[in-house]
């Protein structure tokens, strides 16, 4: 236990201070009035909190998801809060030609774009990973391939814009934790084309930013439904998880890490430096004796 207090103390002190030595330009709400944004998987959850968030700053907006009442339902609160324009376009992000169409109406509407965000996710299961590979596939294309369709579309009028792409991942794409494989491997595979992406784009001098959002356990209903029974921590409020993610984008930050920066940072730290003790750590939030194969 000594040794390890030796090697955790100074970890955490290097990460609050990178913390605060990057810590965030200011925002304002005025730096999204009349912008152009395309929100996924905006029918409830942390896509939905950031459509109310966009339209209070008077931004247009055009989201998506499957459930068609739903968007609907998002569509009216979002005029009535007052965003400057609200549109919808309803589907499945497993067909492979949707991230085409939402991408087109967002061109065919508005001549332009400023800012992607990419919050989707398909169903999948918290348990043991059960061996269902087609699963896996299904869950790639949802989670994953439709971000790189969706991006591949909108890049030149983002070009145009100097705009920014946002993309909600998980801590789960960072490191590995028990009970989410096909889950963990979709996020892993963000991470490492929306990183690698972002090298080009520099070498390239495009003036697109990306953001990758690392996010802990939200307070969204199928997070709670799906998790609770096994986690042993307190869900973040997803309305402030959702106001970050924005304001991230809005002022290019590189990643975001919500609920806890300087935690996320303590977290990657130990998997260079530790990660037989990071995966001990892991495991002891997790009630196992309530999954059920």
């Amino acid at each position: 236990m000594g040794l390890l207090l030796k090697v955790f103390i100074p970890l955490l002190g290097l990460a609050l201070a990178f913390y605060f030595y990057s810590a965030p330009k200011d925002f304002s709400e005025e730096m999204l009035r009349g912008k152009r944004v395309i929100v996924t998987g905006a029918s409830s959850g942390i896509g939905e909190q950031m459509a109310y968030h966009l339209a209070r700053m008077e931004a247009h907006l055009l989201l998506t998801a499957r459930t068609e009442a739903k968007l609907q339902k998002v569509v009216e609160r979002c005029l009535t809060l007052g965003a400057a324009s609200a549109r919808y376009v309803s589907g499945s992000m497993e067909d492979t030609t949707f991230p085409e169409v939402v991408v087109k109406e967002a061109e065919n509407t508005w001549g332009g774009l400023d800012m992607l965000i990419l919050n989707h996710i398909g169903y999948t299961y918290f348990n043991y990973f059960n061996g269902d590979v087609g699963h896996v596939r299904k869950l790639l294309e949802i989670n994953f391939l439709s971000y790189v369709a969706m991006t591949t579309s909108a890049l030149p009028m983002l070009k145009e814009s100097q705009g920014s792409i946002v993309v909600v991942s998980s801590m789960a794409g960072k490191t590995g934790t028990p009970f989410t494989a096909p889950y963990s491997a979709t996020k892993f595979a963000l991470d490492g084309f929306f990183s690698s992406l972002r090298h080009e784009f520099i070498i390239d001098k495009v003036n697109v930013s990306i953001t990758l959002c690392i996010l802990g356990y939200i307070d969204t209903e199928n997070a709670v439904r799906a998790v609770s029974h096994a986690i042993q921590y307190t869900p973040a409020p997803k309305e402030e998880c959702a106001l970050e993610i924005i304001k991230s984008g809005v002022l290019r930050q590189r990643e975001l890490h919500y609920p806890s920066r300087a935690a996320g940072s303590l977290l990657l730290l130990l998997q260079g430096i530790a990660p037989d003790f990071l995966d001990s750590l892991i495991r002891s939030n997790y009630k196992v004796e309530n999954i059920r194969r």
